[in-house]
């Protein structure tokens, strides 16, 4: 294959790693589908900047569940006058890696969340930001 692309997820653990929090909630998949890093990573930003701003640095732990493993490849095909003698279609179309996807089953869950009691409606804002990046329907399961 060539290797396997880096991934731009940058971190999977954000905010306060040390203590517990009352309430715990999680961003679950509805359907089956593959989310891609790049997907992956908008969704962390937009929830962990949101958390950062509302609820500060210490009040939240978010935990980013899933890791793009699946290589997604893809056949460059030639375009222009001439192409149809230089590329070969579909012949030996094995392609070249251009990034990693997480391949999520329905009721699997993205993201996990915890926060104080206080700030969870701020934490539900936040979840639902993130899912706003994910391409499929997604639903924030409160836990505890």
């Amino acid at each position: 294959m060539g290797g396997v692309p880096g991934s731009k997820v940058v971190s999977y653990d954000m905010g306060n790693l040390t203590d517990e929090f009352p309430v715990k909630m999680s961003l679950v998949v509805k359907e089956p589908c593959q989310i891609r890093h790049t997907a992956l990573e908008a969704a962390r930003v937009a929830a962990n900047r949101y958390l950062m701003n509302k609820v500060g640095r210490t009040n939240y732990h978010l935990k980013l569940r899933t890791y793009p493993h699946h290589v997604i490849r893809e056949n460059k095909q030639a375009t222009g006058a001439g192409a149809d003698r230089v590329s070969s279609g579909m012949r030996r179309a094995f392609g070249k890696a251009v990034g990693t996807a997480a391949q999520v089953h329905p009721g699997q869950k993205i993201f996990t969340l915890e926060v104080l009691p206080e700030h969870l409606n701020l934490a539900k804002i936040a979840m639902k930001r993130a899912g706003h990046k994910l391409p499929t329907p997604i639903q924030i399961v409160v836990e505890s």
